[in-house]
């Protein structure tokens, strides 16, 4: 439901705050989709860098390992971010990366690099 969900963005966030506190560089992959998360990352997580990696519908039943879609649309779920539960897609994120097979892993991590050291002044301390 909502409540788990959000409650379970905001421990994520916290733990990420945490460890931001501590010096420690944190990357995390979240389906945390509400503004208010958004918001709280922003306002409280040092070098916080919000990417979105929007990922079309046919791509994500092609890498649906825990069958979540292929179950959704044969009726045998239902809670799906973005199917039938509403999501906040980042309306100010700082990278946005749209999937297509075209792309490699190599050069997303490239550009996600590249966009990390340029935001916080370190485009010449690292070579990429």
């Amino acid at each position: 439901n909502y409540q788990t969900r959000i409650n379970l963005a905001y421990k994520y966030s916290r733990i990420c705050n945490l460890l931001a506190k501590q010096g420690i560089n944190v990357i995390i992959a979240t389906i945390s989709l509400f503004d208010e998360i958004h918001i709280w990352n922003r306002e409280n997580i040092k070098n916080y860098l919000e990417i979105y990696l929007k990922v079309n519908l046919e791509e994500l039943k092609k890498r649906d390992p825990k069958k979540i879609y292929s179950n959704f649309f044969q009726g045998k779920t239902s809670n799906v971010a973005g199917l039938d539960i509403d999501i906040d897609e980042p309306k100010n994120p700082d990278l946005v990366l749209d999937f297509s097979q075209e792309k490699k892993v190599e050069s997303m991590i490239k550009i996600i690099l590249e966009k990390y050291f340029d935001k916080f002044g370190m485009a010449n301390e690292y070579k990429i």
